[in-house]
C-alpha cells in the first residue's frame, strides 16, 4: 500500500480555509487513512517550488492570490484553465504537473440551479481569477456581461443605479466582506437592485456578507458561494483520483 499521500492548498493568509475540513471529513467518510490535506501559506508565489518537491504529492487546490500566478510554475493547462487564465487545483503525476480550473464547473452548477430566463446579462464584480472563470461560463451560456473593477471604465466609483438596473444578474468575485472583515462592504448602488435581481457573491465565509444582505434587503434573490466552493472541490477530487487505476 502507498505510505500518505499528500494534498493541500495553496493560497495567502488562508487559516480560515474550507478545504482542509472538506477533505479531511471526506476521507474519513471513505476510510482513507493514508490521505492528509495541508495548508501551504505562501508570502510569494516562488515558494511554490519548496512544495513542489515535498514526496507523495498528489496535487493541491490553488486559492487568492495565486490563481493566475501559479501559471507560470505548471507543465501542462487544461484547455479550460488555459482560455480562463487562471488555475484553481493542480495535478501531479510522475512529476508532471498540470493546472484545472474547477472554479468555472463549481460556478456552473450555481449559476444553473438559480438563473432564471431575465438573467440575461450580468455586472462582475472583480477580475482576479475568480471573476475570470465566472467570465469565461456566461460566455459559454451567451450571457453577456461586463466587468467592474477598480481599474476599468466602469468601476466602483461611476457604477450607477440606472447600469445595475439594467443587468439583472450580478456575481460579486471580489475577496472584500470575507471573514474576519466582515463589515466590509464594496461600493455599490443597491438602490438599483430589485427582486428581479440575482445576486451571487463567491464568499462562503461568514454566510451572509454584507454585500448579501444589503442586497436583499432590496429584494433581490441571494446565493453565497458555498455550493460553488463543494462543486469545485468535488471535481478537483475528481482530477486527482482518477489517474489512479
Amino acid at each position: 500500500m502507498d505510505s500518505n499521500k499528500k494534498l493541500g492548498l495553496i493560497g495567502k493568509n488562508i487559516s480560515y480555509s474550507f478545504s482542509k475540513k472538506y477533505f479531511e471529513d471526506k476521507f474519513q467518510k471513505l476510510m482513507l487513512k493514508d490521505y492528509s490535506y495541508n495548508i501551504f501559506d505562501l508570502n510569494e508565489i516562488d515558494e511554490v517550488e519548496d512544495i513542489f518537491s515535498a514526496p507523495e504529492l498528489l496535487g493541491f487546490n490553488v486559492t487568492i492570490p495565486y490563481k493566475e500566478k501559479i501559471i507560470d510554475y505548471l507543465d501542462e493547462l487544461s484547455d479550460e484553465a488555459k482560455n480562463i487564465g487562471a488555475v484553481n487545483c493542480v495535478l501531479i503525476e510522475n512529476g508532471k504537473k498540470t493546472g484545472y480550473n474547477t472554479d468555472a464547473f463549481g460556478f456552473e452548477k450555481t449559476l444553473l440551479l438559480h438563473k432564471k430566463p431575465h438573467h440575461d446579462s450580468a455586472i462582475i464584480l472583480g477580475n482576479g481569477g475568480a471573476a475570470k472563470a465566472v467570465k469565461y461560463v456566461l460566455n459559454k451560456h451567451g450571457i453577456p456581461s461586463v466587468t467592474v473593477s477598480r481599474s476599468t471604465e466602469i468601476n466602483y466609483d461611476n457604477l450607477n443605479a440606472a447600469f445595475v438596473q439594467n443587468h439583472k444578474l450580478i456575481i460579486q468575485c471580489t475577496p472584500v466582506g470575507t471573514f474576519p472583515n466582515v463589515e466590509d462592504c464594496l461600493n455599490f448602488p443597491f438602490e438599483g437592485l430589485s427582486k428581479d435581481h440575482l445576486i451571487i457573491d463567491l464568499i462562503y465565509n461568514p454566510n451572509y456578507t454584507k454585500f448579501i444582505i444589503n442586497a436583499s434587503e432590496k429584494g433581490a434573490k441571494t446565493v453565497n458561494g458555498y455550493y460553488m466552493l463543494e462543486q469545485q472541490a468535488e471535481k478537483a477530487w475528481e482530477i486527482w483520483n482518477f489517474q489512479k487505476k
